[in-house]
């Protein structure tokens, strides 16, 4: 008889199974040379193999706002029995002038998401992560409806558990239809009070219990991944003096991770 799995087994004390997706997401930061750019979010997303640190494209590259970093920076705990105990880990984004990261486009133009490749043999010996993968992308069957509560995992503003090197979470909702394109872009809106530095979180919701298979085959982090934060919507024809910011957020749909993780 197979041994029954423990969905806790493996996490450190006192982080339980839907507690793990903050181990997924990690601080990001920039850098053009030794210089300090901003500050960002990112997670892990696993294809066979290989592992990737995913993000928003302008986090690696802007050049309308003139941001060009060469490299970032990232934290990754060391031991399962103290999340106090954490090290950087400095990854290139060029290699003689060739961008080292992977971005794309589709029918509605450049995709605001960009995959950087990790070498697992390079990660210091022991790192304590988790990583999506394709079986927490969202499909048919999961029938995901407006309005549904989601979770932006991620950094606002730089901001974490100072003392853990964790990410916090923020509410949000499906703000508009789960597998349209939003005025043909790919990505759908959430309704959410986001902040700079939210750029490239995971956004993810609960797997609804009647799917029992696929939360037991995704123990290790047993979340749907819909998307990666981009920024705050906004129109251009909002009276600054009169009119609330509209508290929307472009979401850019997480079905292109198949497309950027192509061996």
């Amino acid at each position: 008889m197979d041994r029954l799995l423990d969905p806790n087994e493996g996490l450190p004390t006192g982080v339980v199974a839907r507690d793990a997706i903050l181990l997924t997401t990690v601080r990001l930061h920039t850098f053009a040379g030794q210089m300090h750019l901003t500050n960002a979010s990112g997670f892990f997303f696993e294809r066979d193999t290989s592992l990737f640190l995913v993000t928003s494209r302008h986090v690696v590259l802007d050049r309308e706002n003139d941001h060009t970093p060469d490299r970032i920076s990232i934290e990754l705990h060391t031991d399962p029995e103290n999340l106090a105990r954490s090290t950087g880990f400095s990854i290139p984004l060029y290699r003689d002038r060739c961008p080292l990261w992977r971005d794309g486009t589709d029918g509605g133009g450049g995709v605001d998401v960009a995959v950087i490749p990790i070498d697992r043999d390079a990660l210091p010996e022991p790192s304590l992560y988790r990583a999506f993968c394709a079986d927490n992308l969202a499909c048919e069957r999961d029938e995901i409806e407006i309005g549904s509560p989601l979770l932006v995992v991620g950094y606002p503003l730089g901001f974490q558990d100072t003392l853990h090197r964790m990410p916090v979470v923020r509410h949000a909702a499906l703000a508009s239809s789960f597998g349209l394109r939003f005025q043909g872009k790919g990505y759908f809106l959430t309704d959410a009070r986001t902040h700079r530095g939210t750029s490239g979180a995971p956004v993810v919701m609960p797997i609804d219990r009647r799917h029992t298979a696929r939360r037991s085959a995704l123990k290790e982090v047993p979340w749907l991944l819909l998307g990666v934060h981009s920024s705050r919507l906004d129109l251009g024809s909002r009276d600054l003096d009169l009119d609330e910011a509209l508290g929307l957020n472009c979401t850019w749909y997480a079905d292109i991770l198949m497309t950027l993780t192509k061996p």
